[in-house]
């Protein structure tokens, strides 16, 4: 059955894990390693099915969360981990909205998904959040366009933690292949660009870590409870 009513397809079920299927996740896994570019593979919920040793890298500063690390689910770090800011730059307008957008979509999909409905009552826990959520997005969305929602292509500002870097633009590409599509999973590569913003450095004010730890890290978002 394709679709179950009001139009929302059902979550994919488990792929049986066949011994050549689990043999080629092996090999996938060996190849995205070798990537120099930090790479992921996440699936309809964002959850990290694999991610290299450049993306583990890119995000060895953050301080451990029960709910949201980076290499466990990239929507919930992406949206609720107080250092989030600290490497992915323009934290709200260029990766918290676009990924809120992606949340949407992936809720109007798998609308039964447990796990998707945990991440929608943590942000309605917190009325600025579901504010951003309810009434923040559709506007952010009118303005800058669906376009700005999209991932594959996308230009964003990384703070990286290589000094000899700072910030950096990376484009986001998206490029899966077939069996991993259809084993419900989509490969993502942040892939680095020359330093385009050395000549003009600029200062980020940095909250102490013990207020960061109870405060916000958005002006709309807020950490939730563990």
């Amino acid at each position: 059955m394709a679709h179950q009513a009001g139009g929302q397809r059902p979550a994919p079920r488990p792929v049986p894990e066949t011994c050549e299927t689990q043999a080629y996740l092996q090999d996938y896994a060996a190849l995205l390693n070798a990537l120099a570019c930090p790479s992921l593979v996440v699936d309809h919920r964002w959850d990290v099915v694999m991610a290299n040793d450049a993306f583990a890298s890119l995000f060895r500063g953050m301080r451990p969360q029960a709910t949201a690390m980076p290499g466990d689910n990239f929507l919930r770090f992406v949206l609720f981990h107080p250092d989030a800011g600290d490497v992915l730059g323009e934290h709200e307008q260029g990766w918290c909205l676009p990924m809120l957008a992606h949340l949407k979509s992936a809720l109007e999909a798998y609308g039964h998904d447990h796990d998707l409905q945990a991440i929608r009552r943590d942000i309605a826990q917190d009325p600025l959040m579901e504010a951003a959520y309810r009434q923040g997005l559709p506007h952010w969305i009118r303005a800058v366009g669906e376009s700005a929602t999209r991932l594959d292509g996308a230009v964003r500002l990384l703070h990286h933690p290589d000094p000899r870097r700072g910030p950096t633009e990376c484009r986001i590409v998206e490029e899966t292949p077939e069996i991993l599509r259809e084993l419900g999973y989509r490969r993502l590569s942040l892939v680095l660009r020359e330093n385009r913003r050395a000549a003009t450095p600029a200062r980020r004010t940095r909250r102490p870590r013990a207020l960061r730890a109870t405060a916000g890290h958005l002006t709309v978002v807020r950490v939730p409870k563990d």
